[in-house]
């Protein structure tokens, strides 16, 4: 079998485009080769900041032969009175390349059997391969020289290897070949790739770390060697060892240090200015940040003095900044700058940050008072929760708003509860991060985050595709995570219709508007869950109730459905309930159940095992035990009893019983929604 290798060489890359690109390279080859009918046992990838490759294992030769029918005329116009071929078979003959002796005929019509010669691998390849490149899709592609194609940088060089064959194409004024590129500064700029078999490990000769996953591993292990050879740790955040990963060919650690005194500000700072701003790693000794960072450098040889005072010097202009930051900001209380939010609009017709504020303040008391928690430190958190947006130091870093008012308020003598709460109403940052732990902190992330929500939509604003500047499904699965991880008894209803009612902004239909919020809630409540949750079991759950009212019953309903359709006869359970639903769908008048009006047993058995159910004294587990029991009663009724009777009474009082019956098993959920 055959191996072809692809190396698309560049100007530095985007290190966010790498990635991508990678992904897309590896799906389009699969995907256009097998529309061509062309198999293939592997697809690797491979990146650097100055290259994209391919390397693709277990190609045929060509393309196999097909041998396919085409339909031509019907029997009747094929064939003339004499039984000979007519002109319009003999053209149709003639349109296929073939005799009009070798057509057949098959099920009343005539058919030609042509033999499809399979195209060359090779062939294939030297068509798809240009197109593969101009199809990737980024940001910010440009053109270049007179060209009219784009790409994300200029392209330099094409690698094209078949086996040991060059395949050549040309594109962007580049001629295919087998002569690579290696690192800048390498004593030998170029290299011959004689197959692709070499191509990784030649490339290493002229320092080029061509897998991405292999880098990767030497920047995480040569950094902790570098570390330990101070007795350092060092903490790698994984987006920053992506992004060095893809900002490098040939990594190698580099200690740099900085005065001490940078220390004695806020650690988030410095952490912030090295691995944000710098992409530095940070240094730790028993746990406490130290003056030494490493930086990850893409350099040739022995000589790092200029590296690491070039990165000295830049952080230490970085956090000199930062120090007086500090120190013009702490002249005054947080509570200071209060006023100065009036002067940050929120959002265009809905006030201030400052009018935020105050909303932000009643929807935390509102919950406080719900869920009976501290008002006294939830209410001072609320209102210094956003003062720290127009300090200077927030102002020149901006993803430090929340850690810097934490800050800022201890070093004010404020109780530690509202400093983590001003911190921590922010979480959860992301998908993956934790949410807040202290009750300051959820509550006031709830308030904040709902009033954000809440003002979005009465703004008549949609969210929709990659429409999303605020942020809005984050808030709102922050808001869900919170309430279900910290197990809070939180009406989310009536918590949104409060906040509807404090908006500034004149609504003329709020039914309306908390019907759309209730259901994007109930959307994004099914996107957190289905990683974990069967998706009918969600829908299940959520049919029958507005689960807004209390998510702990959601949960818990949630989790015994997930329980029940695991148990053994829960087919036959599921089989009783929705021959109930399926039978009275269509019936929309219900009253109560007369037993004087039983004609048979079964409906007498039926109504005695319903009633003897109060599902308003009973948890879930003890009624879903008695459902399951009465389910035989339920199978015994429509095997015995016709619901639909002539006599419109009997048939009306058959479909109460039924309905009291259906009653029972939604208040767990609606079992019509499952699909096991």
């Amino acid at each position: 079998m055959n191996k072809y290798l692809l190396e698309i060489g560049t100007e530095e890359l985007a290190y966010k485009f790498i990635p991508s690109a990678m992904e897309q390279l590896k799906s389009d080859f699969s995907k256009l080769l097998e529309d061509y009918k062309i198999s293939f046992s592997d697809i690797k990838v491979y990146a650097t900041p100055r290259r994209l490759a391919v390397i693709i294992e277990g190609l045929p030769d060509k393309q196999n032969d097909v041998e396919k029918l085409v339909k031509g005329p019907i029997v009747s116009i094929a064939y003339d009175a004499s039984g000979n071929f007519s002109k319009a078979a003999i053209g149709f003959a003639a349109k296929n390349n073939i005799s009009s002796d070798a057509l057949i005929t098959k099920d009343n019509y005539i058919w030609a059997k042509i033999e499809q010669k399979g195209n060359s691998t090779k062939d294939i390849l030297k068509t798809i391969v240009p197109q593969i490149i101009l199809n990737l899709k980024g940001t910010h592609f440009m053109r270049w020289a007179d060209l009219d194609i784009k790409f994300q940088r200029p392209i330099r060089w094409i690698v094209s290897v078949y086996n040991h064959e060059v395949l050549e194409f040309e594109l962007a004024n580049v001629t295919a070949s087998n002569i690579s590129k290696g690192h800048r500064f390498s004593a030998h700029t170029e290299i011959v790739i004689n197959s692709p078999d070499e191509y990784i490990e030649k490339l290493k000769t002229v320092n080029v770390i061509a897998d991405a996953e292999e880098r990767r591993n030497k920047i995480i292990q040569t950094s902790r060697e570098k570390a330990k050879e101070i007795g350092a740790d060092i903490v790698m955040d994984e987006g920053l060892l992506d992004e060095i990963t893809f900002i490098t060919e040939w990594p190698v650690p580099v200690i740099c240090s900085f005065d001490e005194k940078y220390l004695q500000i806020p650690e988030k700072v410095t952490v912030t200015v090295m691995a944000v701003h710098q992409r530095y790693f940070p240094l730790y000794k028993n746990g406490k940040l130290i003056n030494k960072f490493i930086t990850v450098s893409n350099y040739l040889g022995n000589d790092f003095e200029n590296i690491k005072a070039g990165n000295e010097r830049v952080v230490r202009a970085r956090l000199e900044d930062a120090v007086f930051f500090v120190q013009e900001d702490t002249q005054k209380p947080l509570i200071a700058y209060l006023d100065d939010l009036k002067g940050v609009t929120f959002q265009k017709g809905l006030g201030s940050v400052y009018d935020k504020t105050n909303r932000i303040l009643e929807l935390s008391k509102f919950i406080a008072k719900r869920i009976n928690a501290p008002l006294e430190t939830i209410e001072r958190t609320a209102l210094l929760c956003k003062a720290d947006l127009v300090t200077k130091l927030v102002f020149e870093f901006t993803e430090l708003q929340g850690y810097i008012g934490s800050d800022y308020a201890i070093r004010n003598g404020e109780a530690k509860e509202v400093a983590f709460g001003i911190k921590e109403h922010y979480f959860p940052l992301n998908a993956e991060s934790e949410t807040a732990e202290g009750i300051e902190g959820q509550v006031v992330g709830i308030a904040d985050k709902t009033d954000t929500v809440t003002a979005v939509f009465a703004d008549g604003r949609k969210i929709s595709g990659s429409q999303d500047p605020l942020g809005i499904r984050r808030a709102t699965l922050g808001i869900l995570k919170t309430v279900i991880q910290k197990n809070l008894d939180i009406n989310l209803s009536d918590l949104i219709k409060y906040s509807i009612n404090l908006l500034p902004v004149q609504i003329d239909d709020k039914d309306k508007l908390y019907k759309y919020i209730k259901e994007f809630f109930e959307q994004r409540l099914i996107v957190l869950l289905s990683d974990k949750y069967q998706y009918s079991v969600i829908e299940a759950c959520i049919s029958e109730k507005n689960v807004l009212d209390d998510l702990k019953d959601f949960i818990i309903r949630l989790n015994l459905v997930s329980d029940m359709i695991k148990t053994e006869n829960f087919t036959y359970f599921l089989e009783g309930i929705n021959r109930i639903i399926r039978i009275i769908k269509n019936e929309t008048i219900f009253s109560n159940v007369n037993p004087e009006l039983f004609i048979l047993d079964e409906e007498n058995d039926l109504w005695n095992a319903v009633k003897s159910i109060d599902e308003t004294k009973l948890s879930y587990q003890e009624l879903s035990t008695k459902l399951f029991k009465i389910v035989p009663y339920i199978t015994a009724f429509f095997d015995k009893v016709l619901v639909m009777d002539k006599d419109e009474t009997i048939k009306q009082n058959r479909v109460n019983l039924l309905n009291l019956t259906k009653t029972k098993f939604a208040k767990i959920a609606d079992f019509s929604k499952l699909v096991i």
